[in-house]
């Protein structure tokens, strides 16, 4: 039974290996959820094997996919079932499959926010009642908002708080400061709070973004992964801590100044689009930064 249900999910596609899929993620692109070293490594963690699908037209593989059983790989659900939830986070990650424009390849395997451009790319995919959270560019911030997070950047400053990339500190010593900030955010541990210094460690070449001190304590931190394609810049923001006895300085929205700002301003020398995603557009907040944008589920 399960075999035919495999036959049918995969019928017009192709086993491949995993440097095939690499290579066809790099051709047409993806995200940070999608990128070929992500999902190798945080699966290894998981210790669930990825089986990766291309779709073949005219001799060209047109489209790649990495899954897991009848799911897209590094998906919540299966860690569930495995018994591994939270294992790791990429909160509600945008996921763009690499796939030529014109591909059309079917896809029967489940995933949910699935960026729109995915639309033309595949089919069976439909709209998802949640959307996701895009950062906009500098220019659709007010002149007055941005203004305010300036003002705030120098109060802060003034009153002896440094910015310090993350670049600065350890793995290890990023999961301390995340997980007490968190903790102290929202009263209850992060996600994935057991392996995070395992986890930071694994994705820690698109780790980008910086940590704020105030009297020589962490008091916000963010993180942020980066991948870049040829075609697109996409950068996920996964969860965030603050210290709430800090809040007259907004550390926490002066954090989201500075990493936007400097994403922006990396994307815009290279002169390729940015997609920075704030996962689900689920919160006040995320509606000063961001746009809501549609995104589909299988």
């Amino acid at each position: 039974m399960l075999n035919r249900f495999q036959g049918w999910r995969e019928r017009g596609w192709a086993v491949v290996d995993a440097s095939t899929y690499a290579e066809t993620w790099q051709r047409y692109g993806g995200s940070v959820a999608t990128h070929p070293m992500v999902v190798e490594r945080l699966a290894k963690l998981a210790d669930i094997p990825v089986r990766y699908l291309a779709w073949v037209q005219a001799d060209e593989i047109k489209a790649a996919i990495p899954t897991w059983g009848r799911d897209l790989a590094l998906s919540k659900d299966v860690l569930k079932r495995r018994g591994k939830k939270g294992l790791f986070d990429l909160g509600n990650a945008e996921i763009i499959l690499p796939a030529a424009a014109d591909a059309q390849a079917p896809l029967r395997h489940r995933g949910r926010y699935l960026s729109a451009l995915n639309e033309g790319r595949f089919t069976g995919i439909r709209l998802q009642t949640e959307q996701l959270a895009m950062a906009r560019t500098p220019e659709e911030l007010s002149k007055k908002f941005r203004y305010n997070q300036r003002r705030e950047l120098r109060l802060l400053e003034e009153a002896g708080g440094v910015v310090r990339p993350v670049s600065e500190f350890s793995s290890f010593d990023l999961a301390a400061i995340y997980c007490d900030l968190f903790q102290r955010r929202w009263g209850f541990p992060a996600t994935g709070a057991e392996r995070m210094a395992e986890v930071i460690e694994l994705l820690r070449e698109w780790l980008i973004g910086s940590v704020i001190f105030l009297n020589d304590a962490p008091i916000a931190i963010q993180l942020v992964y980066r991948v870049e394609t040829p075609q697109w810049i996409s950068v996920e923001y996964i969860n965030g801590g603050v210290d709430p006895e800090t809040r007259e300085f907004s550390p926490g929205s002066v954090l989201s100044f500075l990493n936007t700002q400097s994403a922006w301003e990396h994307a815009r020398a290279q002169d390729k689009p940015l997609r920075f995603s704030f996962g689900r557009a689920d919160r006040e907040y995320k509606d000063r930064w961001c746009n809501s944008v549609p995104v589909f589920t299988v």
